[in-house]
């Protein structure tokens, strides 16, 4: 064997060795001390290990003590969830729902008084936070939600009603995976860390971005060129010379480019991961692009191998599927910000039943007021912009391109558009589909925090760079704009690393602002929560029938004290449910005359009342009788009654 070909088998042999040695070190992959590395699980083509980065953002005011002026790490999450099951072992229980991709627990917690029935006897609603790695403004969100439900608990009668009578299941980390390699490194990634090849080379995760100058971010490079060779600007409005403004190919002295470097020279960066565990949900599921056979499909990108090929999503389904008295969900992102909602492949009003629409739309608009979002609606025609393009076509304004967070400049405007070839734009496989189409309930995948489009300081309707910058200046003095530093790469010489700071400004809000933004969306999620149905029975009345000797009239009137109703339309299309009953029950010495003992109530809407009616007949001393309830989602409620001889 040549010396070189030595030399470089025995650098994999030691690259290995050391990955095998790291892995060991950190068996569940997690935060190892004191090792410098962090390990990615899974066999990858490119490195399984980056620099540890310890963030003032992820470290608490005090230890021990939850704050939302930082951000939780696993296992901080793991020692609250222990704490508030120690702390409060009448109302907690604490359980793995499975292990992630590369082998973590994935906790849950479910908050119900036990001594009024079991959870599963109870309406209930799911709450879900970091399902993207990088989004992780919304395991606060389920923390806040969790941690507020049990300090109010015997303090906050209406917080104590709902426990008593209602069930909440809070899953704050559903990706430890992604959120901890986010949290720990510099990498910014959206969803899992399984391998996946991004620039269809064959390859797996073997070209990621590179924290090149090792403060802590991978941002952007700028390199000066020539006039006329760049397609990027400084911006004329900022005065200090940090802000970027793109004017179009060969208009400017700037070329932008990711931080890090192109190893196999295909122009593109395929980093840890690619998967979308929000494009891996079971309703209109499409496969990945070139997957499709014909190449006249429909494909969605980050699709994964098959419907719930991901344990991280797979575990929502099945929970999910096995606990039907769930009638909310919620299940959070970033970065817009707006209610999120299906349907995510059409209009509205083309697939929804009118009665279910008109819940969602309800909750819409006070969703707005109480988290003070400019948006709410579904997913295919509001959350593409559709709607708002329609608008601006029918006005004959020109349609402003959405911002992107901090990473390079805002386009020019589009021309304006002719309101005949507007379209919404569909995504496949996506949890609020699932949701309302499969499982029939009222589900929100909201986005939190909105990239650092926080001020619009002119008026004009839209929040560019500039006013972000402006806004990160007087905020945060300036801290989620990473200075601008000279650095010598190895392909594009002398150039420049800085801008927006990527994941506490872009992808999340900085520290200082975290509290305000998990309690506007916590003030939605405890709406649904108080919003959920509650079946009861409301009166029983027992009355002798006139000129027939012992025999009594039952009369039960059942209702909903919930808003809503015990089981949406679609859910009842779709056999989710099975429809609500009353019942009666006798013990000796009765007998059931007229009527059936099972009565079918289908289902109950907000402060509808039904009524039932029982003749029984005294056979024996008189007796007592059990009347009950039963539901789905509006849950069970009994009472005992005495028929008299």
């Amino acid at each position: 064997m040549k010396r070189s070909g030595l030399i470089v088998c025995l650098f994999i042999i030691g690259a290995a060795a050391l990955t095998v040695m790291l892995a060991q070190e950190g068996r569940n992959f997690g935060p190892v001390a004191p090792s410098k590395a962090y390990v990615v699980g899974g066999v990858r083509h490119g490195v399984s290990y980056f620099p540890r980065v310890d963030y003032p953002e992820t470290r608490p005011l005090v230890p021990g003590e939850m704050d939302f002026k930082h951000y939780h790490k696993y296992d901080e999450v793991i020692y609250f969830l222990n704490k508030w099951a120690k702390d409060y072992p009448h109302l907690v229980d604490l359980y793995s729902v499975g292990k992630s991709f590369e082998g973590r627990d994935i906790w849950q917690i479910t908050i119900t008084n036990k001594s009024t029935g079991k959870d599963t006897d109870k309406p209930a609603m799911y709450i879900e936070g970091n399902r993207h790695a990088g989004e992780v403004t919304p395991a606060e969100c389920a923390l806040w939600v969790a941690g507020h439900v049990l300090a109010n608990y015997g303090k906050d009668p209406e917080i104590t009603h709902l426990v008593d009578t209602k069930t909440l299941y809070v899953r704050p980390k559903n990706n430890p995976d992604g959120s901890e390699l986010y949290l720990n490194t510099a990498l910014s990634l959206r969803s899992t860390v399984r391998p996946h090849d991004d620039d269809g080379d064959g390859l797996l995760d073997e070209d990621p971005a590179e924290d090149l100058n090792g403060d802590g971010y991978i941002t952007q490079i700028r390199k000066k060129v020539e006039d006329g060779k760049g397609d990027y600007v400084i911006d004329p409005q900022d005065k200090s010379g940090r802000l970027m403004k793109r004017v179009g190919a060969g208009k400017g002295n700037y070329l932008m480019y990711p931080e890090g470097i192109d190893k196999d020279g295909d122009g593109r960066m395929d980093g840890i991961g690619g998967l979308d565990l929000h494009r891996n949900y079971p309703e209109n599921w499409r496969p990945e692009p070139g997957l499709d056979l014909t190449g006249r499909g429909w494909t969605q990108g980050g699709a994964g191998e098959y419907p719930l090929s991901e344990p991280e999503t797979r575990y929502v389904v099945l929970f999910l599927l096995q606990h039907p008295n769930v009638s909310a969900v919620e299940t959070m992102d970033t970065t817009v910000p707006m209610l999120l909602r299906p349907p995510s492949t059409s209009k509205s009003e083309e697939s929804m039943f009118k009665e279910d629409l008109a819940l969602y739309k309800y909750f819409d608009e006070q969703g707005k007021k109480l988290t003070g979002y400019a948006q709410a609606g579904d997913v295919y025609w509001d959350y593409s912009g559709a709607g708002r393009r329609l608008a601006d076509a029918i006005a004959g304004r020109p349609p402003a391109e959405r911002g992107r967070g901090g990473f390079g400049a805002e386009a020019a405007p589009r021309p304006p558009e002719d309101p005949k070839d507007i379209t919404g734009e569909p995504l496949f496989g996506h949890s609020p589909d699932f949701g309302y189409f499969q499982y029939g309930a009222i589900w929100y995948g909201d986005e939190l925090w909105n990239g650092g489009r926080v001020k619009d300081y002119n008026g004009d309707g839209r929040v560019d760079e500039y006013e972000q910058l402006r806004w990160v200046d007087e905020e945060t003095g300036g801290k989620a704009f990473i200075p601008w530093t000279k650095f010598q790469h190895p392909k594009f010489g002398e150039v420049e690393l800085g801008g927006f700071c990527p994941k506490f400004f872009s992808q999340n809000p900085p520290a200082s602002h975290l509290e305000e933004w998990v309690v506007k969306e916590a003030n939605f999620n405890l709406l649904l929560y108080k919003s959920l149905p509650e079946g009861k029975i409301l009166s029983v009345d027992v009355k002798p029938v006139k000129k027939e000797k012992d025999t009594y009239e039952v009369t039960a009137v059942f209702t909903n004290e919930g808003f809503l109703p015990t089981a949406l339309e679609m859910a009842k299309r779709i056999k989710v449910v099975r429809p609500d009953t009353a019942a009666l029950s006798l013990g000796s010495g009765l007998e059931l005359v007229g009527g059936k003992a099972r009565v079918i109530l289908d289902s109950i809407k907000s402060k509808e009342k039904k009524e039932v009616r029982w003749k029984v007949k005294v056979t024996g001393q008189g007796g007592e009788a059990d009347i009950s309830y039963s539901s789905t989602r509006g849950g069970i409620d009994k009472k005992k009654i005495k028929i008299p001889n």
